[in-house]
């Protein structure tokens, strides 16, 4: 995934970059977005030395995102399903008098929990992991010729 941005600031090797919605937004529907107009700030690797002010095109692994989405959409689904399922044909035995389908409730619920305590920590952990960033490829312009706004 490629996108086109403005250095806002430069720290070390990590570059914050303004990027201008276009290419990851090519596919949400009109007015369904509430960020309609809006840029928005990510942190990249500055691995082609750009200076404040400067317009790049930064790029993400396809993996990278594929990943990214995996912990945190499928996982937690995933989660629910085989909590249900284990609910519905473990927990009868320990539970006496409890409805079936309740057990699976309680069993799908508490793995659902149990899996986004999991996202939230995996996915600290992959914004910590240089392999999980995006990457300043390439220098566009030298100086703001077509400015973003930094909001």
């Amino acid at each position: 995934m490629e996108e086109i941005g403005v250095i806002k600031s430069v720290d070390g090797i990590m570059a914050k970059v303004i990027v201008r919605k276009t290419m990851a937004c090519d596919h949400c529907v009109k007015g369904e977005c509430d960020m309609e107009g809006r840029n928005f700030e990510t942190e990249a690797i500055n691995a082609v030395h750009a200076k404040v002010g400067q317009t790049v095109k930064i790029v993400m692994k396809a993996q990278t995102y594929i990943k990214g989405a995996i912990v945190l959409y499928i996982l937690p689904v995933f989660s629910l399903i085989i909590g249900a399922i284990l609910g519905q044909l473990l927990l009868p035995a320990y539970f006496t008098g409890i409805n079936t389908e309740t057990l699976a409730v309680v069993g799908a619920f508490f793995l659902f929990f149990l899996s986004l305590v999991l996202v939230k920590f995996l996915s600290g952990r992959m914004e910590k992991n240089t392999e999980y960033k995006s990457v300043v490829e390439k220098i566009l312009e030298n100086e703001n010729a077509n400015p973003v706004p930094f909001s």
